[in-house]
């Protein structure tokens, strides 16, 4: 038998092997398609108890481009706090942020910041995806723990269920979410409604139900006390919100917009 010339060793076909390795990304992130959302949104929220003006909370994606683990993320900020007579009763101001990449729609880092009264907290939790891990930071104290494929935080599975294409899914069917919160991983299961149509200060507009399913707690009055309505479009922005508590309910309206992807369309 004869063998090959040594020149023949690197063949086309091998020096494209190495090429294709050469060029293909190393750390094998997921890629999800998103015309939902972008860099400037901003949307701002009334929350009201009946007829009283109780909170108010803002969403809002940073106008520039994060980096975080070498990967460009949306800075996402959520703030809340507490109005009028319920300021006096419970004060509040959190902040809430979440770095989310702008291809694989999956946290980088998650932080918050909770004054509630005289309680407070503050942490830090950096993902690392390829090790599937999360390690959370509060004070001087640092935990690392380990967590499932292409897992979210609370902001970042919101973000990603608006990428999700509710054509494709049936009434009554339910999303889940791996999400990491608090040291403990859970499925965010979110029960799609179907279509409906509401009324706001700016107009009606077609939205889509969407019901988190809530554990049981001393809290929320069901699995089915919190429900939510999108818009009924690419952007599927809340439109409005209604919590069941055990004491009585609350209502989140949209306040004000900017910066979507797409116009929202009033009835």
């Amino acid at each position: 038998m004869k063998c090959l010339p040594k020149a023949k060793i690197f063949s086309p076909g091998l020096a494209l092997v190495f090429l294709l390795f050469a060029f293909t990304p190393a750390d094998n992130y997921r890629y999800i398609p998103n015309t939902s959302f972008g860099a400037g949104e901003r949307m701002e929220y009334r929350v009201h108890y009946g007829f009283i003006n109780a909170a108010e909370a803002r969403v809002e994606v940073n106008k520039s481009i994060s980096y975080i683990n070498s990967r460009p993320c949306y800075r996402v900020n959520v703030s809340g706090r507490t109005v009028g007579a319920f300021d006096l009763v419970s004060r509040v101001r959190d902040q809430w942020r979440s770095y989310i990449d702008t291809s694989a729609i999956l946290p980088h880092m998650f932080y918050r910041e909770i004054k509630e009264n005289n309680y407070r907290k503050e942490e830090t939790v950096v993902f690392n995806h390829k090790n599937n891990t999360a390690q959370a930071s509060e004070k001087d104290e640092k935990k690392s723990f380990k967590v499932p494929d292409n897992v979210h935080d609370i902001i970042s599975g919101y973000y990603f269920l608006r990428t999700v294409n509710f054509n494709r899914v049936s009434e009554g069917e339910i999303v889940e979410v791996p999400t990491f919160f608090d040291g403990e991983v859970y499925k965010l299961r979110v029960r799609y409604g179907g279509r409906d149509v509401v009324k706001t200060k700016f107009g009606k507009i077609k939205v889509l139900k969407l019901t988190p399913q809530i554990p049981d707690n001393k809290f929320f009055k069901g699995e089915n006390a919190l429900r939510i309505w999108v818009s009924d479009d690419d952007n599927k922005v809340p439109i409005k919100v209604q919590v069941d508590l055990v004491i009585g309910a609350l209502e989140m309206d949209m306040k004000s917009y900017r910066g979507l992807r797409t116009d929202l369309v009033w009835l």
